[in-house]
C-alpha cells in the first residue's frame, strides 16, 4: 500500500499508525532514507491493501474508522483531497485494510503461471520481499529468487529441481506467506515470534528451479513448445509425464553439479531421459547454472534443497561436511521427525556440490511418502512436517 508523506510525518509515526514494525517499512523502501523523508514522497506500507468504500448517508471518518477498526488518521492520509467535514453519499474514499489471512490458496496443479501470479500478489502486499531474476530456463522462463530478511546470516532454500516433485514449490510459497503474515501482524508461528528472526537472517528462496519441467508434468506435451516432439519421443510417446523428473531437455538437474559428476555419468543413462541423465557434462543446463552462480555470489551459511519423497534428510558428502552439520540436522530431525542419513550412494547433487565447494552445511530434504508426484491431498501433512525445518533455518 502506497501513501504520500505529509508535513511532520515520520516513518516511526507510520509504524505506530499502521502497527507495522519500522524495520519492515524500511526494507519495503530500499531506495529511500526513512530517517529523512520528503513531503510529497511516496512510501510503501506493507501488509495492507486499499478498499474502495462508498460513503453512506450519515457516515463520518470516525464511523468508517470504527467500522474497520482503524485510526481516523489512517483514512485521512489515504484521502488527501477529501473533506472529512463534507462527505457526500456515494462518494468513494479509500480505506486501508490490514491483510490478516493467507493470500495463497490455490496450490493444486501449481504451474509456473500460478507461481508467478502468487509472487506478484505477495510482493505487492509485502514489498519487503525482494524479487530477482537469477536466470532463465531452457524455454526462457524466469527463475526467480526471493530475498526476505534484514540479517547478516544468509540461508538458501530451493524447490522443484525435479519436475514431478513440484509440490515442494507450494510448500515453500505457503511458508513465505505464513512468515510475512506473521511479521506484519505481530503473530508467532509455533509459539515463536518471527520479527527477531527477520532481523537475524536473510532468506534466499528459489521456489521453482525447473519451471519447464513442472509445466510439462502438469500440463502435458504442449507445454514443451518447440521441444514437444522431443519430449514425447523421450517419453516413448506416452502423453502422461508423471514420471518426468528432468528439465525440458531431458537432463536431471540434481545430477548436474560438479561433485563426483563423473561417477554418476559412468553409471547413469547416456542420453536424455525423463530422469537420471546427468547431461553430457556438468553444468550444461541453464537452471543448474543459475543456482551455482547465485550461490557463488552470496555467502550462504547453509543450503536446503527440497525434494520428495521418503521423509529423510541427506546431510553429508564424502566426509567434507563440517561438524556443525550434525548439530543442524539433529534439530531438523527433532522438529520434523524426518530421519537423518549422512551418506548415500548418489552424487552430483546441489547439496553435494555446496558441501564440497564451501565446507558448509547442505541438506537434501525428502518430503512426504509415496510415489511421485505426491498427491496434493498430502500437502497439509507434508507442510506441517516440513514447517519446523523451515523455521529452524531462521534461528539456527
Amino acid at each position: 500500500m502506497q501513501i504520500t508523506i505529509r508535513p511532520g510525518d515520520t516513518a516511526w509515526y507510520y509504524s505506530q499508525l499502521f502497527q507495522v514494525p519500522l524495520i519492515l517499512i524500511e526494507t519495503s523502501n530500499p531506495d529511500k532514507n526513512i530517517l529523512s523523508l520528503t513531503i510529497g514522497q511516496s512510501l510503501e506500507i506493507p501488509g495492507y491493501m486499499l478498499n474502495e468504500y462508498n460513503v453512506q448517508a450519515g457516515d463520518s471518518y470516525w464511523s468508517i474508522a470504527n467500522r474497520y477498526q482503524l485510526p481516523i488518521d489512517s483514512i485521512e492520509i489515504m484521502n488527501p483531497n477529501s473533506n472529512p467535514q463534507d462527505l457526500q453519499p456515494n462518494q468513494t474514499i479509500l480505506v486501508p485494510v490490514r491483510i490478516q489471512d493467507l493470500l495463497i490458496n490455490d496450490i493444486d496443479q501449481y504451474t509456473y503461471e500460478k507461481f508467478i501470479q502468487d509472487l506478484t500478489m505477495l510482493q505487492q502486499v509485502y514489498p519487503f520481499i525482494q524479487l530477482r531474476n537469477i536466470g532463465n530456463s531452457v524455454l526462457g522462463k524466469d527463475i526467480i529468487e526471493l530475498q526476505i530478511g534484514s540479517g547478516s546470516k544468509q540461508v538458501h532454500m530451493n524447490g522443484s529441481s525435479h519436475a514431478n516433485e513440484w509440490i515442494t514449490t507450494p510448500v515453500l510459497m505457503k511458508f513465505i506467506n505464513d512468515y510475512v503474515l506473521a511479521l506484519t501482524n505481530g503473530q508467532t508461528i509455533r509459539g515463536l515470534p518471527m520479527l527477531p528472526f527477520y532481523q537475524q537472517t536473510q532468506l534466499s528462496i528459489v521456489p521453482m528451479v525447473n519451471p519447464d519441467g513442472v509445466d510439462l508434468v502438469i500440463l502435458g506435451a504442449d507445454a514443451a513448445e518447440e521441444f514437444r516432439d522431443t519430449v514425447l519421443k523421450v517419453n516413448n510417446q506416452n502423453p502422461d509425464f508423471s514420471d518426468w523428473k528432468a528439465n525440458i531437455r531431458g537432463v536431471d538437474l540434481n545430477n548436474q553439479y560438479p561433485a563426483l559428476w563423473g561417477v554418476e555419468a559412468e553409471r547413469k543413462l547416456s542420453s536424455p531421459q525423463p530422469r537420471d541423465f546427468p547431461g553430457y557434462a556438468p553444468l550444461t543446463e541453464p537452471e543448474a547454472i543459475a543456482i551455482t552462480e547465485l550461490t557463488g555470489e552470496r555467502d550462504f551459511s547453509r543450503v536446503n534443497t527440497l525434494h520428495t519423497q521418503g521423509e529423510v534428510i541427506f546431510w553429508g558428502f564424502e566426509g567434507l561436511e563440517p561438524p556443525e552439520s550434525l548439530t543442524v540436522v539433529t534439530e531438523f530431525e527433532r522438529v520434523s521427525g524426518y530421519i537423518p542419513i549422512q551418506y548415500v550412494d548418489s552424487y552430483a547433487g546441489y547439496k553435494d556440490w555446496f558441501i564440497q565447494e564451501y565446507r558448509r552445511p547442505g541438506f537434501t530434504l525428502e518430503l512426504g511418502q509415496g510415489t511421485n508426484p505426491l498427491p496434493i491431498s498430502q500437502f497439509v501433512e507434508i507442510y506441517e512436517q516440513t514447517l519446523g525445518i523451515l523455521i529452524a533455518n531462521l534461528y539456527l
